[in-house]
Parts: structure tokens; C-alpha cells; sequence
């Protein structure tokens, strides 16, 4: 793209603002929070061209009455969006949450605090290409509706990012793992004193491995259950999976599967992250 693309996001406190932004995150946006307006210009002219920008700016700025001045001193027209939901579900989050409203002080209570909003927001929300309506929508939901809306055709697709992280179990299990796998049933090229020095990655690993019966059974079944898993996944929301594949030493079997496997997922157009945490241990 020629010129960055920009979205404003303001709105009702409780609407949202920061699931939103944190999506926006996943989706390879820059982000920036409650930057004052008159400085909007100077953001965006010292931004990469092709890097999209989410400011959110919302009443906890202190220069949120300038917000219109700002966004009309940006060189492209932004996209304003207007995070919004009905009082009820709004003084029930913060209820749940125990966060002061921002005005609950200066307006004496919750409700009072939420109309006193409503009325210095009423204009911006005219204003709004698009306001979203959270009152009835799940974390998901949400997430989902701006992938749809904003995210790059590589995010719409696949809006995950997979980490596949080879280990060995006498160092200990990875605290980060969703999805571990035990591979040490496979035959161990340790026991070969030509392979013991070599990793998974070398040509002479992966053909020892690979003649074990049970290896090409098991990458197939392997294959079926994280395929078949990762769209719930997408479909939960979540945008990071670590997959740990363990063995002996976290040097051979391990390695190999995880380099199998990360392959797999590329081919099916997934981001991949490859780690090999105990291969250069001795």
C-alpha cells in the first residue's frame, strides 16, 4: 500500500477498546494508546508507509476533547471505530472487573459516570464510520468480526501464529507447551556412534528415523490431530499455540519430528516458529 493505513479506536469505557487493540496486535498492527492528538500528525509521518496504525484514544486522555482536531490533521483519512455497549452490560463489567469507571468519582456513581460519558462521546459516535455494538458478543466473536473487517488476507486465513519446539525430557518439560508429544518409542540414533554427534536436521538422522516402521504411522496420525485441531483453536480465539516434541536428549528423534511437522503446517499456509531447545547440548 501506498500510504498506511489508519484506524481510530474510541468509545464507551468497558466497550472493549483493549480486547481490540490487543486483536489489532495479532493482526500486525502498530498500536498505540492515548498518544495526544496534537500529536497524531508526527506518529503517523514518522511511521513506515506500509505499516497499518490503531490509535486508541478514549476519555482517559487528556486531551480527548481535541480527538476531532486530530484525527483531521492526519494526511489520509482514518477509519474512526466507535466501541460501544447498552449501560446494563456496562456496569456489570465493571462490577466484575472492579475497576473505577473514569468519572465515578466526579459523577458519584457507576451510572452517573456512564451517561456523563455518553453525552461527551455522542458527537464522536456520529461521527464513526463503525461502531461495534459489544452488548452481546463473546471476546471471540469480537476478535473474529475484526480479523474479518481489518486484518491482512494472510491474518483472515490462518490468524495463528504455531511455535513447534523440540525438547529433550531429562531437561526438563517446556513451561510454555499447549500440546506436547512423547516421541521416545521411536528407535534413538544415539545408540549409533556415527549419528550420536549429529541433530534430526542432517540427512543420515532422518533416514535412521525414518526406517522405523512405527515413525511414518505415527507423522500421519500426528498430521490428522493438530490439522484437525488448530481451526477450534482459531475458531476459540487464540492467536499463539506451542506444540512441544519430546525425546531422549531433545538432539534426534525429537528434532526431526518437529522439523516434519513444522513443514506440515507451512504447507498449509500457517505462521511457524521452529525451536530446537536442547540440540547443542551435550
Amino acid at each position: 500500500m501506498a500510504m498506511a493505513s489508519v484506524v481510530v479506536l474510541t468509545g464507551m469505557s468497558g466497550a472493549g477498546k483493549q480486547t481490540a487493540a490487543r486483536c489489532f496486535e495479532d493482526m500486525g498492527w502498530q498500536v498505540v494508546e492515548n498518544i495526544p492528538p496534537r500529536l497524531f500528525a508526527a506518529l503517523l509521518s514518522g511511521m513506515p508507509k506500509d505499516e497499518p496504525l490503531c490509535i486508541v484514544n478514549d476519555v482517559r486522555s487528556g486531551e480527548f476533547d481535541a480527538l476531532s482536531a486530530g484525527i483531521l490533521s492526519l494526511s489520509v483519512t482514518p477509519t474512526l471505530v466507535f466501541m460501544d455497549s447498552i449501560d446494563e452490560i456496562l456496569i456489570r463489567r465493571f462490577k466484575e472487573t472492579r475497576r473505577p469507571h473514569p468519572f465515578f468519582f466526579e459523577a458519584g456513581g457507576i451510572l452517573p459516570a456512564i451517561m456523563m460519558e455518553r453525552e461527551k462521546l455522542a458527537n464522536l459516535k456520529e461521527q464513526s464510520e463503525l461502531v461495534i455494538d459489544t452488548s452481546g458478543m463473546s471476546t471471540t466473536e469480537l476478535r473474529a468480526f475484526l480479523r474479518e473487517r481489518f486484518a491482512a488476507p494472510q491474518h483472515k486465513q490462518q490468524p495463528i501464529t504455531v511455535t513447534v519446539a523440540s525438547f529433550g525430557f531429562k531437561h526438563g518439560t517446556p513451561l510454555d507447551a499447549d500440546l506436547l508429544f512423547d516421541v521416545r518409542f521411536l528407535r534413538n540414533p544415539y545408540y549409533n556412534h556415527s549419528l550420536r554427534e549429529k541433530d534430526g536436521r542432517s540427512t543420515e538422522v532422518q533416514e535412521f528415523v525414518e526406517a522405523d516402521e512405527r515413525t511414518g504411522a505415527f507423522l500421519e496420525r500426528l498430521y490428522d490431530l493438530v490439522g484437525w485441531s488448530l481451526p477450534h483453536y482459531i475458531a476459540e480465539g487464540k492467536a499463539y499455540l506451542t506444540i512441544g516434541i519430546g525425546c531422549t536428549g531433545g538432539k534426534h528423534r525429537s528434532v526431526f519430528i518437529g522439523e516434519r511437522l513444522s513443514a506440515f503446517l507451512k504447507e498449509r499456509g500457517y505462521r511457524v516458529l521452529t525451536q530446537h531447545r536442547d540440540v547443542e547440548r551435550r
